[in-house]
């Protein structure tokens, strides 16, 4: 079976409050698409993001001496490092215009994934306004899959990505930062290959190579299409959560 990823059309502005399911039921009719069996649902963090009122408004942080210190090395607004700071569970590295850190959510990335881009809120101006992360992302993928399910009656995943730099690459890429129905990776170890050679330490890593295929029809800019159908997944969906894809830190080589 061939994979096929279609982004869903007429996707709103989305809002704090906003019923995503009922988006999502609406966009795939509008898409002329028909939920089926292990099938699944990609989402952009930042609907989800909006739509459980994760947006902050910088005016009204308190910035801590840390934050102070901090923000004169990277040359960042104080208030946002404070955010940033709130968000993490550790500091990583640090250098002007990057604060790489431990996300409470357990991985690594730039900034505690606060962003600016494509965030709007009409009632402070829009430079100071910032968007978190969903407080739990497993979570959020694990509701929006059991409602959807319990609309169409089909067997389905659900995840939730954003766009993350890489070590050793330039440029970002799709990464899942929570999903529901989906296996995070597949370990292959004992696998024979065409020549019969026994695989001893390939595990791939399904959900991130699912999640940077959609983010591809997504895009970063205005394209307006969060919200990603996918067809012909290559691998039976189960339970999985974003535990299972996050290095141990005793094995982390990179920190």
């Amino acid at each position: 079976m061939p994979l096929t990823l279609t982004p869903l059309k007429e996707i709103p502005l989305i809002r704090k409050g906003d019923n995503l399911v009922d988006i999502i039921i609406k966009a795939l009719q509008t898409s002329n698409l028909v939920l089926e069996d292990n099938d699944i649902i990609v989402l952009a963090q930042k609907i989800v993001s909006k739509a459980e009122g994760r947006m902050i408004n910088l005016a009204a942080v308190e910035p801590s001496e840390r934050a102070s210190q901090i923000a004169l090395q990277t040359e960042k607004d104080v208030r946002l490092v404070e955010l940033i700071l709130q968000e993490s569970n550790e500091v990583l590295r640090i250098r002007p215009g990057t604060i790489i850190v431990e996300h409470k959510l357990g991985f690594i990335c730039a900034n505690a994934g606060i962003d600016h881009s494509n965030v709007e809120e009409t009632s402070h101006k829009a430079e100071e306004v910032v968007l978190l992360l969903p407080k739990d992302p497993d979570q959020s993928a694990k509701e929006l899959r059991k409602k959807l399910e319990a609309i169409t009656g089909k067997r389905i995943g659900v995840m939730i990505i954003d766009s993350h730099g890489r070590a050793w690459r330039i440029g970002t890429v799709g990464m899942s930062i929570g999903f529901s129905g989906i296996p995070g990776v597949m370990d292959e170890r004992g696998w024979k290959d065409l020549f019969g050679y026994q695989l001893k330490i390939t595990i791939v890593g399904i959900a991130d190579e699912l999640a940077a295929a959609a983010s591809l029809m997504m895009g970063q800019a205005a394209e307006g299409t969060p919200v990603i159908h996918v067809h012909g997944f290559p691998y039976s969906l189960r339970e999985g959560s974003l535990k299972e894809i996050i290095r141990p830190k005793d094995k982390d080589l990179f920190r």
